[in-house]
């Protein structure tokens, strides 16, 4: 199948590559002069560095995917999986799908259009593909994606723009030019209605879907996670998606009518493991009920687009670009696909589930990474998001920022070439063998359960995925994943950005005026004849004549899903890594707006600053984490002066801050004294206690301790209910 990204077949590239390949007559370059280390001196060098800290467990880090990243990666450890014989646009499709890469033709920049109106939303799309996007992507609000018309939206324009009449559609797309410029929308559960509704669009300005390029897709199993509900049944909608997709083979040959997304897996808290095989698995789900509607593997294959989310773990989120794609082509192959239909199409986004709303800025070097590991690991296109997305709907700043990051990528840091640039990477080898193998297993793990619906039918996806979850905000909660802003380093004069909120009741106030003003005029016998044909047939040509007439959104909705039945399971809710931290932080500032008071901790620091500021520091920051308020000292000489000071303070807990060499002598001797004048509040000590000093520190009066392995989160929420912050 044709694609918007004008992959290379020329055989005779792909021939000259494979020869350049077979050269091995380089010149000699002598390296007498250095010496290799052995791999007992390199360790031998760097526990020196580590001064005493266990090798094993500081040098050797595992991710959530159960893979643990080796110290370093050599030649000859790796010699058997490097891909030596493979070239990109060749075999499985490990090292990308083109042979020309990103030399041919750039990876494709989808910058998100939301703008609640349609007219105000093609003002955007304009000005976006004027100053560099080259993806028409438009975002459609959840009314719109549900089939719900504007009139009766609980929320107009909620996360994208709003669509009811072939009228707001062909206000939409007025001006465009699809036949240069791609076309992505996801279509949300039934691509027919949004499907028809542009295609009608098009033959009211005169022109026809064939030069359409890109993607209207929809990903029922994706809503129904979603949503934990359709209002039809899987089959109705699979009956959907094929009539659209036999409708584009014919009408629109370069469109993709099936969108399978990871956002609602990777917004779940699921690693990239579960992210990406829960998305094999529903593309399989789907190859299978197009097949049996008639389409064949070669047919079905080529209407599915993956959209998937990157994540936070750089090189792992390459592996798995590079992984992903020879499963896929192994999958078609199995159901007797041919080779241009086992190469995979691959939109990428970053991961909502790793941005913050507290220090948001810090999110744009979060996408940076993420768009720069999805380049690297080979995407077709990329959406950048806003930095402010978790917030509000981008603004022309922060949309600026976002679509820049892509161009400089392209333009100022050469990441058009060279193809595949992670290929041989010892590193990044490894970890593709491994992403790969982990991912096949947990795929076919999924289809031993009897295929994703039973398996999520049954719980077991949503189970693994909360259990991820769950060590995710147990990582945080100690600290060990580190969210710049949130649970590390607050920005304690933070204001945070206004939420822009829009004026919904006006919006759809307006979009009602706008819909009735155009139903007012379509001929109501015409449009019930061309319904009552659709609802018949369910073909795409019928559901065009009736958008074309004046069916709205729900009209064709209703048609293709009434009274057909309904689906039901456990949902899977969106959550954000940091979301925990911020809800505490807001906790705090809204008692202080609202009471004019806070947590205040005071730093019973001993001795002179040199002996008590690290630990003061660590501290500070620490409770600052809760937007607390801590009252520093430059230190005290004596417990009595401490004891004096922290008394009247009137603080809700006192943190003793010295050094280990020093806490023996103080401990004992203060934390009695920090009790008698101050009998409600708590005491803490900086730092971890010896095992052997541990009983002595409680039994002086040290309730708990702050130190690396203390949990942040615990500790701030019990300040926070002792303060009555917490009913």
């Amino acid at each position: 199948m044709p694609e918007e990204k004008e992959r290379s077949s020329d055989e005779e590239l792909q021939k000259l590559l494979k020869k350049s390949a077979d050269v091995e007559d380089f010149p000699e370059v002598s390296l007498d002069e250095f010496t290799p280390p052995t791999d007992e001196e390199w360790k031998a060098a760097c526990e020196a560095l580590l001064k005493g800290a266990p090798f094993d467990k500081v040098m050797f880090t595992k991710t959530y995917e159960g893979i643990t990243f080796d110290p370093m990666y050599t030649k000859k450890h790796t010699e058997e999986i490097l891909p030596k014989s493979v070239m990109p646009g060749m075999g499985d499709y490990l090292r990308g799908v083109d042979a020309t890469g990103y030399i041919g033709k750039p990876w494709g920049i989808a910058q998100a259009c939301d703008e609640t109106l349609p007219s105000e939303n093609n003002e955007l799309l304009r000005h976006e593909n004027d100053k560099g996007s080259t993806i028409y992507h438009i975002v459609l609000d959840s009314a719109t994606r549900a089939g719900v018309d504007a009139r009766k939206a609980e929320h107009v324009g909620d996360i994208g723009t709003s669509v009811t009449t072939v009228d707001d559609m062909h206000t939409l797309l007025e001006g465009l030019d699809l036949g240069k410029f791609p076309l992505y929308v996801y279509a949300g559960a039934n691509a027919l209605p949004i499907l028809s509704l542009v295609a009608a669009a098009r033959r009211a300005a005169g022109e026809d879907m064939t030069k359409v390029r890109g993607i209207i897709g929809a990903d029922p199993i994706g809503v129904l996670v979603t949503d934990g509900q359709l209002p039809a049944s899987l089959d109705a909608y699979y009956d959907s998606m094929a009539a659209a997709a036999r409708w584009a083979q014919t009408n629109a040959p370069h469109l993709r009518t099936v969108f399978v997304r990871s956002d609602v897996y990777s917004s779940g808290g699921a690693n990239d493991v579960q992210e990406v095989a829960t998305c094999l698995a529903t593309a399989t789900a789907y190859i299978r009920a197009l097949c049996e509607r008639g389409l064949t593997i070669d047919e079905a294959a080529g209407q599915i687009a993956f959209g998937f989310s990157m994540g936070a773990n750089f090189f792992l989120q390459i592996a798995k670009l590079r992984a992903v794609r020879p499963i896929w082509a192994q999958i078609v192959k199995a159901f007797g696909g041919n080779a241009e239909s086992q190469k995979m199409r691959i939109h990428a986004r970053p991961a909502l589930f790793f941005k913050t709303i507290y220090d948001p800025y810090v999110n744009m070097l979060r996408n940076t990474t993420e768009i720069f590991s999805g380049v690297v690991g080979g995407i077709d296109s990329f959406e950048s998001a806003p930095f402010d997305e978790p917030i509000r709907k981008g603004d022309e700043f922060s949309r600026r920022i976002a679509r820049n990051i892509q161009i400089m990528l392209q333009e100022e840091f050469g990441m058009l070439q060279p193809i595949d640039p992670a290929g041989g990477s010892w590193a990044v080898e490894t970890l593709t063998r491994q992403m790969k193998e982990k991912i096949w297993k947990e795929f076919q793990s999924i289809e031993e359960r009897g295929g994703v619906i039973d398996a999520l039918r049954s719980g077991s996806i949503q189970d693994g995925i909360a259990a991820i979850l769950a060590e995710r905000f147990k990582k945080s909660e100690i600290r060990k994943d580190r969210i710049v802003g949130n649970n590390m380093y607050p920005n304690m004069t933070e204001t945070l950005l206004d939420r822009r909120e829009e004026d919904t009741a006006a919006l759809k106030a307006q979009r009602a005026a706008d819909i009735e003003a155009y139903l007012s005029d379509i001929d109501t016998k015409h449009r019930d004849e061309a319904l009552a044909a659709f609802k018949a047939e369910g073909s795409v040509a019928n559901g065009i004549e009736a958008a074309f007439v004046g069916a709205t959104i729900a009209e064709l909705m209703a048609a293709v899903t009434e009274g057909k039945g309904a689906e039901t399971l456990t949902a899977i809710a969106p959550h954000r890594w940091s979301e925990r931290f911020e809800a505490l932080r807001k906790r705090t500032e809204d008692y202080k707006a609202e009471k004019n008071d806070n947590v205040r901790i005071f730093l019973a620091n001993m001795g002179p600053i040199p002996q008590h500021k690290a630990r003061a520091d660590f501290t500070t920051g620490f409770l600052q984490v809760g937007a607390f308020e801590v009252l520093g000292n430059d230190g005290f000489k004596t417990v009595e002066e401490a004891a004096e000071a922290a008394g009247a303070s009137g603080a809700d807990a006192v943190v003793i801050c010295s050094t280990d060499a020093t806490y023996p002598e103080i401990v004992p001797a203060l934390a009695p004294k920090l009790h008698e004048v101050l009998p409600n509040a708590r005491v803490f000590l900086a730092g971890a206690a010896p095992k052997d000093l541990l009983e002595t520190y409680n039994n002086a009066g040290i309730d708990q301790y702050i130190s690396v392995k203390a949990n942040c989160y615990e500790i701030l929420e019990s300040l926070q209910k002792k303060k009555g912050m917490i009913a």
